[in-house]
């Protein structure tokens, strides 16, 4: 009887061990998986707070050069004979041409030659270039009043004539380029003389020279 209760005794002590090792194994599994759940998470904070960081940079970095942009151009900016919005220097089109004209008029050619200097100084030190953009209202050409077969034309030849001034007044050729976006870009609905005549202008816009493999300048988004 007492080698039989021993035994028992020693049963019971054999059977028992493997569940609390099982129940040990149990634990060090979840406490791993804590573990690795508590490293993720920290990574993923520690990423998200660099993402945060420098999105706050990058706006600050923005930020700065749209007030640079406005500092250097403070003189037309306050005579009202330019806009800017978003780092858009808008003029309006009948500053700078007659109606159905590329050639610009004594006033616009003053005010580019204005206009150069203060641009000059802004790009100096950055990698940027000048895009100058053509535009006109909805209305079709009619030839017997000119040479060009369509907007497009008239509004490409227009920012080539603003560029050539430009580069007149001084600034460097490989700074600057030209596009002509005709009518498709209006910055209001043409619904009248008034917005019509807000729709034929020239936009000068810096902006970030293109890389190889990089996306190129977009048309710029209508300043009104």
């Amino acid at each position: 009887m007492i080698v039989d209760d021993e035994a028992g005794e020693g049963g019971e002590g054999l059977d028992s061990a493997p569940v609390w090792m099982a129940v040990g194994d149990l634990m060090a599994g979840m406490l791993g998986l804590f573990v690795m759940f508590l490293l993720w998470t920290l990574v993923l904070q520690a990423d998200m707070a660099a993402d945060l960081e420098a999105e706050k940079q990058a706006r600050t970095e923005v930020t700065q050069r749209l007030d640079t942009l406005e500092q250097v151009l403070a003189a037309p900016l306050a005579a009202g004979r330019i806009s800017v919005v978003n780092g858009r220097i808008g003029i309006r089109g009948n500053v700078l041409f007659d109606i159905n004209s590329a050639a610009l008029t004594a006033e616009g050619e003053a005010l580019l030659a204005e206009l150069a200097a203060p641009l000059d100084k802004y790009l100096r030190g950055r990698d940027e270039i000048v895009m100058v953009s053509g535009f006109t209202d909805d209305q079709p050409i009619h030839t017997r009043y000119g040479p060009f077969q369509d907007n497009w034309e008239l509004s490409a030849q227009r920012a080539l004539t603003v560029t050539r001034a430009l580069v007149t007044a001084g600034l460097a050729p490989n700074r600057l380029f030209a596009a002509g976006f005709g009518e498709h870009h209006p910055s209001v609905p043409n619904a009248d003389a008034a917005s019509r005549a807000r729709n034929r202008r020239v936009e000068i816009v810096p902006v970030p020279r293109s890389r190889d493999g990089a996306k190129p300048p977009q048309p710029p988004a209508s300043a009104p």
